[in-house]
């Protein structure tokens, strides 16, 4: 069996082989794609970031990558590598093929830690820790030499299983039911209107729109403003998007992205103008595009994406958590005193929270 281990630093070098490996964690999540690390590369990577592809390849076939940044610290002799996203990333994961195992990435792992050498740390997030890939990262790590340790990102609802809008509905308490029954009339009462943009015809009016409407929200001004107008772009390319708009006459006062790739729809990005705030725009948006995913892509799961925001529990069915990975590398000074550190932190909060949680137990005097 040959084998081969290739770096390449941007998805346009990529070869027949390495595409079809990406395409293959596309359909877990359009975060694992080559099209969303395009995105990411030209929007929000900066001139100094080293991309990294790292791809093993047996018999002439691209069977692991690793898509990762290199950042030099300003601790001598201190080298980072960090997983190639940020917080527009909901999910990230190694690649593999279903036939690799722990055993079968530890080289390269091993050709990470030669490329970025003196490599003292490994950053990977955010990450499903009940994924194979995960188990299968954390266990190549711990083979491959590095010190791995795991830590929480965020929580995660979604709602799991297919069904059409009416059942949907019914498992809404009766509050909510009522208010978007209410707010829909409200609305169309005042002229209101809904549109869902879900092809090119009028998604730059549409953006347009979103922007305005986040402009005017609550919301923190986006720190890379061509990420969502390029990620918009490519879902319209591929048939993903579907954008919500809440008009009132010529004026919009809501805007939801959403995208529906694979069976699964994922809530993006979702902002109001706060002046309008007596429509609940943004329940009465979230309601019409639930009814569209369900009814019309018919998605087998819909994805409230980052974040434990008390308003997600109410539209969806379960939570789940993103976690990450840290390993050091105890071959460098580095690696081992960010180990060392790391090992002792969690050490101290564990006997700290112990002693909390006896005291709590202890009677009052």
């Amino acid at each position: 069996m040959s084998t081969e281990l290739l770096v390449f630093r941007h998805p346009d070098e990529f070869p027949e082989d390495v595409e079809r490996l990406f395409a293959q964690g596309e359909r877990a999540g359009i975060s694992l794609g080559s099209a969303w690390f395009r995105t990411l590369i030209a929007a929000v990577i900066q001139p100094g970031d080293a991309v990294r592809f790292h791809v093993l390849r047996r018999d002439a076939r691209a069977v692991a990558a690793l898509p990762v940044i290199a950042r030099a610290s300003r601790i001598p002799l201190h080298r980072t590598v960090e997983s190639l996203s940020n917080y527009y990333t909901t999910l990230y994961a190694p690649l593999l093929d279903p036939q690799v195992d722990a055993q079968g990435l530890t080289p390269l792992l091993g050709a990470i830690r030669r490329a970025e050498s003196p490599l003292a740390t490994l950053r990977l997030q955010p990450m499903d820790p009940q994924s194979r890939s995960y188990t299968v990262l954390l266990d190549a790590l711990r083979l491959a030499g590095f010190l791995p340790f795991e830590f929480y990102c965020f929580g995660n609802w979604f709602l799991s299983a297919a069904q059409d809008w009416p059942s949907f509905l019914a498992g809404r308490n009766s509050k909510m039911r009522s208010n978007i029954k209410r707010m829909e009339k409200k609305l169309a009462q005042e002229g209101g209107t809904v549109e869902i943009v879900i092809d090119g015809a009028g998604h730059e009016r549409a953006i347009e729109a979103y922007q305005e409407v986040y402009d005017a929200s609550w919301k923190q001004a986006e720190p890379y403003p061509q990420f969502m107008p390029k990620l918009i772009a490519q879902a319209t390319e591929r048939g993903w998007l579907r954008l919500g708009i809440v008009w009132l006459g010529l004026k919009p006062i809501a805007a939801q992205v959403w995208i529906v790739a694979n069976g699964k729809a994922d809530i993006y990005k979702v902002a109001y103008d706060e002046a309008f705030k007596e429509y609940s725009p943004g329940t009465v948006l979230t309601a019409r595009l639930m009814q569209h995913v369900l009814e019309r892509d018919g998605v087998g799961e819909v994805d409230y994406l980052v974040g434990d925001d008390p308003y997600k529990k109410n539209w969806m069915s379960d939570r789940r958590e993103r976690w990450g990975i840290v390993a050091y590398n105890p071959r460098t000074f580095g690696g081992a005193l960010g180990a060392l550190r790391e090992g002792m932190g969690r050490l101290v909060k564990r006997v700290w929270l112990g002693l909390k949680a006896r005291r709590e137990k202890l009677p009052a005097p």
